[in-house]
């Protein structure tokens, strides 16, 4: 990257913490993923983000759990390299917009950017389109919060849908919807994207990407994944994002890195500097934040 591109910040917009003995984490199971069964903090975090010249981040929930969401406002009041927090209320509750307004109103509230819900874990193709969820999003569009959308294949016409019929709304695609990397298959994820993509509403973080590779992947390997959504989307609607501390499953906070400026080297300095932090400070709405030196 050149020097002009390094003068803009850098943000790491998808990111988790936890530490087990104050909140459970019951998704993380099984062999494949006890390397992450285990504490992951901030300041964990700190040495990679510095090395790898990242200046701001985003930490998304990982349970369904508001008590969550407060502490990770907490944990942003506390800590520079946070620029935002992607929470959890209960989309389906009658009382969503409260819930909204009692965080926003909060002491710590200003640093709420979003709400995610984990949609993929959701039997029902059409989660997002009750009538219960669709109003608890429109209450999220109203104060100006993004939503991410965490989805599975069988659950794209449904947030193709949902995205539709809320205009006035800011959606992030989560991960490339996971499209199955290892698997080296194509369809029919890629007209899934380029359906969603038209819809001028709706971002995509280029994260995770690593991980459905598997343990041997090369930066070739997600090439044509990270090209056909920078085809779908443009430029100006994605953003860089790590995953971690589930990307270290299949590799360094460094390795996923580089495999994201690899596989956008093509782009100039002015376009890598947007997928590497203005446009995730325009998706969440994200404060201003300085420069490491």
């Amino acid at each position: 990257m050149t020097t002009d591109a390094q003068r803009l910040p850098r943000i790491d917009a998808h990111h988790h913490v936890w530490e087990l003995g104050v909140r459970d984490q019951p998704w993380i199971t099984g062999e494949a993923m006890a390397p992450i069964r285990r504490d992951f903090t901030i300041d964990d975090l700190a040495p990679a983000l510095a090395a790898c010249g990242i200046d701001g981040t985003v930490v998304v929930q990982t349970v369904a759990s508001v008590d969550e969401t407060i502490e990770l406002l907490q944990l942003a009041a506390g800590n520079d390299l946070i620029a935002g927090v992607v929470g959890y209320v209960d989309l389906e509750s009658g009382q969503v917009g409260d819930q909204l307004d009692s965080l926003l109103d909060s002491p710590n509230g200003h640093w709420l950017a979003g709400i995610r819900h984990v949609v993929e874990a959701e039997p029902d193709p059409d989660w997002l389109l009750r009538p219960q969820v669709l109003a608890g999003l429109r209450e999220v569009a109203a104060r100006n919060l993004t939503y991410d959308l965490l989805i599975g294949p069988h659950q794209f016409e449904a947030a193709r849908r949902a995205v539709a019929s809320l205009p006035d709304g800011r959606f992030v695609l989560d991960h490339l919807a996971k499209p199955k990397i290892a698997a080296r298959a194509f369809e029919p994820w890629a007209t899934q994207i380029a359906t969603l993509a038209a819809l001028p509403n709706v971002y995509v973080k280029v994260s995770g990407l690593t991980t459905e590779a598997g343990p041997t992947w090369t930066a070739a390997d997600l090439q044509p994944y990270v090209d056909h959504v920078l085809a779908s989307f443009g430029v100006g609607r994605l953003m860089f994002g790590t995953d971690w501390p589930v990307c270290l499953l299949a590799g360094s906070y460094a390795q996923v890195c580089e495999a994201a400026e690899t596989c956008l080297s093509a782009l100039s300095a002015d376009e890598l500097a947007a997928v590497f932090g203005t446009n995730a400070t325009r998706a969440y709405a994200l404060p201003m934040i300085g420069v490491s030196t």
